[in-house]
Order: structure tokens, then C-alpha cells, then sequence
């Protein structure tokens, strides 16, 4: 069977449920969402996707693609894959590069300033979607609930720090990133024991982005409050 010309390969069963379950989880925050396929220099699929909170997500799987960089719709490519079977070249739907506008974070670059734990994570996030529920409006949490900064994080030396903002605390935990001690997803029920007391959230900084590592997948905030859609 000859691919597409335009079309991504996923290499396993599981690279195939990640890459649905994130898409699942775009469409929840935004069901108009686009997704960004880029080729890495390690040889991984970064998707991406624009949370709506000013905020990227991120995770990565095991394929190709051709070309190096889709831009496609959500749904299209979730439907696709979901009936396909792993290894099978799928066309990814037109393309929509005019709906994504601005570059994607490097993948190098960045230096780790310090991890925090994910029960902390959870826990601010918990805190945050209260407020939001009380003090927000049928349009959302109040923005500036969002723009709050909840995490301040230094380095050992003091000589670089990040002020993490709910936005990106919403996202990372909304994409389904930090997971309980068995990887289920966390719920706004979950007992905050079932996460490991151990598990860490590390925090990064590059000359533009802050970035926020869980074990299945990264949000990357803007140094700059500058619009994610209009930089």
C-alpha cells in the first residue's frame, strides 16, 4: 500500500492510544482544535496543541511523518487514527497551517531550575478551579485567576527564576500530564495519596519559555505574557 503524500506513522499500539487520548483531551478544552505535528532531531512525533490557556501542551510518540511539520484538525486526525491500525500511514486531512501563527519552543536550550512535587501541582490546581467555579463567569475563570502566579521557582544559586502561572498549572493537569502512582488520570475526586509522594514536576527556563515537565508531557508558558495565537 502506497502512503499519502501528506501522512503520519505511529509506531505502536500504544504510541497510537497517547496520541488519541491527547487529542481526546485537546478537544475537551477546545472542540475546534488544531494540532501540530513536528518532526524531532531524536527521531519522536512532538504534538502540540494551543490549550486555550495562553499555554502549549506537549507530549511526544514513537512514528514519522512527512513533510516535518502537519498542522491538521483534531477530530479528523483522532477518527483516523482511532479506526486505523498501528503502523498504518495516515493521512492527516487538509492542512491548516494559517490556524497555528508563531514558532514552537526549541528543544534545546533550556536549564532546569528545580522540581516540585506533583501532589503540590495537584493540589494548587484543585485550589485554582474553586475559585474559578465561585469568582468566574459562564465565559470562564476570571482572567485575572489566570495570570496569577502560583509557583515561584528558583535555582540552587538564586541567579534564575520562573513565576509559574495558573494557566499553566490548569493545562498541564487538563491534559491528563501528572497521573496518579498506577498512570490514571488525576480527577477532581481523586485522593491526592494516590499520587506519589515522590513524583516530581520539573520546572525549566529558556530565554523565552517557561517550561513544565510531568511524566507524560510538558505545557510550555511565555516569559512574556504575549498571546499564544498572535505572537
Amino acid at each position: 500500500m502506497t502512503a499519502p503524500e501528506r501522512h503520519i506513522t505511529l509506531a505502536g499500539a500504544d504510541d497510537r492510544a497517547d496520541t488519541v487520548a491527547f487529542l481526546g483531551r485537546a478537544l475537551r478544552l477546545d472542540e475546534t482544535a488544531v494540532i501540530r505535528l513536528s518532526a524531532r532531531p531524536d527521531g519522536l512525533i512532538g504534538l502540540w496543541v494551543n490549550t486555550g490557556f495562553e499555554v502549549l501542551a506537549s507530549r511526544s510518540v514513537f512514528g514519522s511523518l512527512r513533510p516535518d511539520d502537519i498542522v491538521c484538525d483534531a477530530t479528523a486526525l483522532r477518527s483516523s487514527l482511532a479506526a486505523a491500525a498501528p503502523g498504518t500511514p495516515i493521512d492527516p486531512g487538509f492542512g491548516l497551517d494559517s490556524a497555528w501563527r508563531g514558532a514552537l519552543p526549541a528543544t534545546q536550550g533550556f536549564v532546569q531550575l528545580d522540581d516540585v512535587p506533583a501532589r503540590t501541582i495537584v493540589e494548587l490546581s484543585r485550589g485554582g478551579a474553586h475559585l474559578a467555579r465561585t469568582e468566574g463567569s459562564s465565559h470562564g475563570p476570571a482572567t485575572g485567576l489566570l495570570d496569577q502566579d502560583v509557583l515561584d521557582v528558583s535555582a540552587s544559586d538564586g541567579a534564575q527564576r520562573a513565576a509559574v502561572s495558573m494557566r499553566s498549572l490548569f493545562a498541564l493537569t487538563a491534559m491528563g500530564f501528572v497521573r496518579d502512582a498506577t498512570g490514571h488520570e488525576i480527577t477532581e475526586t481523586s485522593s491526592i495519596d494516590l499520587v506519589a509522594a515522590d513524583e516530581p514536576v520539573r520546572i525549566r527556563l529558556s530565554g523565552a519559555w517557561i517550561r513544565i515537565d510531568a511524566r507524560y508531557g510538558s505545557v510550555f508558558q511565555r516569559r512574556e505574557r504575549i498571546a499564544m495565537m498572535t505572537v
